[in-house]
Formats: structure tokens, C-alpha cells, sequence
């Protein structure tokens, strides 16, 4: 089968299309032909050596859907033919991929494959912020940073069916019709974080109940400054720009931070099937709209990296093998 391979960390040039051997699943695991994968931050943090999800020469990718085309001894409740989807198993940038059996969700036959690709890590990001790490109530106000972004885009819709007001922030004015479609109420143009005093003014004085940064060190401070008394900075994203220490002593108004892993907002099977079919119902029901930005063949995982580094897309980026 054909599939990306990163033999050593660099830039997008160190993804390379090559043929590589198949292999039959083992016990609990799964074969699935990829419909498609997505595409995610974390991608290129893997692709630069932040971190390391499986050693090297590995295969990148973390999240897709596809169709079952074979199963390991002792799967239970999975079938050859079976639509699923997965938002984290290993080696998704390619035309197939073996992972566990438990990590696969089944799909909807009403939701479109390329859909469902898109959905399952970001939406359960975004459900994981607006729940656990803040429950969303009506009439509380939240600043989404990066909100034209495929998380951002999440965030705001659920916000907004929770009852909720949005404030998104973005780079550029091209991407402002993107957020107002998706629900926000304001929408501020900004690139060098000098967003707090409009947050200020939208809000009276009185500042956000909850701030969603996934930029970083860069918004850190008027993040903060963004905030009410009692209110939370949700920090999240494996790529974030990493924080100087902090002296907890200069914290102002008893704001709470926090760092939400979207791993714990599915711990068990039991949650992430859940958690997935609620996302996958609100889609069904026209309630969330999975905004699909851009489609790639595998011979441009590449271009797909270089075009998400950059900032300038908006919505999920997909590879289609």
C-alpha cells in the first residue's frame, strides 16, 4: 500500500509517498481502508520533533474514516464492511491502516465519511472545552482564539447551542464571514494580541467567563487580561507556543488556568462512543456544520502541512488517499 513516510524529523520535504509491505490485523485490531484522514496541528509537531507519538521511520496521522476490510481473533461488535471513524490511532496518512479494535467508532450511514473524518478530533476537543473544562451556560461570554480554525469553528457552534455568547478572534478580515456564519456574535481582526481592551468594551468592562487559547505564549497575557474575576483560561493544543514560568502570586481577578487533554474527556469506550454520537446527532439534526476547507491527495501531505503551518486556512484539511 502507498503511505507517508517520516524517516527523520524536518520540514514538510521529510514527507515521503512510498510503498510500503501490508500486514494482516493481529487479535483486537482492525484493517480499514481510509476513506480519509485528517489533518492536525499536532501533525506537524510530530513532523518537527516536539514530540513522539511512535518511533521513527513511522507513518503520520492520527485521525480518520474509513470502511473495515478485515479483523483480528476476539473483535467483537466490528465486521468487514463497517463504516468507522477514529481520532487517534497511529499511521492514518495512508490508503490503510491496522489499528486497536476499541479505537474505532461506528459512523452513521447518514453521515458522510469525508464528515466524519473531519469531526471526531476537533468536535471532541471542543466538546471536552465547553463541558468539562467549562460548562457553557446561558449568557456566559467566551473568547475563541484562532476561531475560523477547525476547533475554533467547533467551539464557537457549541458555545452557541449551550446558549452561550462568542467572541472570536482572528488573523486576518478574510476569515470574519467564516465566524459570524458559524454563530459568533463579534468577531475581532487581530494578529499581535492586542484584543483585551475590545473584549472589554464588548462586555462592558466586566471581561469573558472563559477564554479558548490554543495560540499560546503569544496571547498569554491579554488572554488574562481578557478575563472577569473568577473567570477560566482554557490553555489547549499539543503544538501551543510553550509558556514562560509564571509566578502564581501575579495571577489577577482568582482567574483559573488550566490545560484540557481531550484524551480525558474520553477515557473509557463507553464515553468516547457517547461523546461521538452526540457529535454525530447535532450533524445529523443540522445543528454543527464540519467545515471542510481543503482536500489533498497523499501526494501533497506536504502542501496540506505547509498550508496549515501557515495560518491562512480555515476549517479541517483532509487527505484523501
Amino acid at each position: 500500500m502507498k503511505a507517508i513516510v517520516l524517516e527523520a524529523v524536518g520540514g514538510p520535504d521529510h514527507l515521503r509517498l512510498l510503498e510500503v509491505p501490508d500486514r494482516d490485523p493481529a487479535p483486537n485490531e482492525v484493517l480499514v481502508e481510509i476513506a480519509a484522514a485528517g489533518v492536525n496541528y499536532m501533525d506537524v509537531g510530530t513532523r518537527v520533533g516536539m514530540y513522539s507519538i511512535a518511533p521513527l521511520p513511522m507513518t503520520p496521522g492520527v485521525e480518520g474514516a474509513g470502511r473495515i476490510a478485515a479483523v483480528g481473533e476476539d473483535v467483537r461488535n466490528l465486521k468487514i464492511g463497517d463504516r468507522v471513524a477514529w481520532f487517534f490511532a497511529v499511521g492514518s496518512y495512508a490508503e490503510r491502516i491496522i489499528a486497536p479494535a476499541e479505537a474505532m467508532v461506528p459512523v452513521p450511514d447518514d453521515i458522510d465519511l469525508k464528515t466524519a473524518a473531519a469531526l471526531l478530533m476537533q468536535g471532541l476537543t471542543a466538546s471536552h472545552l465547553v463541558t468539562d473544562t467549562y460548562a457553557i451556560k446561558p449568557g456566559d461570554v467566551a473568547l475563541v482564539h484562532s476561531a475560523a480554525g477547525g476547533v475554533g469553528l467547533m467551539l464557537t457552534q457549541l458555545i452557541k447551542l449551550r446558549g452561550g455568547r462568542v467572541i472570536g478572534r482572528v488573523s486576518s478580515r478574510e476569515k470574519v464571514e467564516v465566524v459570524k456564519a458559524a454563530g459568533a456574535d463579534h468577531v475581532i481582526v487581530d494578529r499581535f494580541g492586542n484584543f483585551a481592551d475590545e473584549v472589554l468594551h464588548l462586555t462592558e468592562g466586566a471581561g469573558a467567563h472563559v477564554v479558548y487559547d490554543g495560540a499560546g505564549a503569544d496571547t498569554f497575557q491579554g488572554s488574562l487580561a481578557s478575563l472577569r474575576y473568577h473567570g477560566v483560561l482554557a490553555y489547549y493544543g499539543q503544538t501551543i507556543k510553550r509558556q514562560p514560568p509564571i509566578d502564581l502570586l501575579d495571577l489577577p481577578k482568582s482567574v483559573l488556568i488550566t490545560y484540557p487533554v481531550v484524551h480525558h474527556h474520553v477515557r473509557t469506550r463507553s464515553d468516547l462512543l457517547a461523546r461521538s454520537q452526540a457529535l454525530f446527532d447535532r450533524v445529523r439534526e443540522g445543528r454543527l456544520n464540519v467545515r471542510i476547507g481543503h482536500q489533498y491527495p497523499l501526494a501533497e501531505t506536504a502542501q496540506a502541512h505547509i498550508d496549515i503551518a501557515s495560518r491562512r486556512t480555515t476549517g479541517k484539511l483532509l487527505l484523501i488517499p
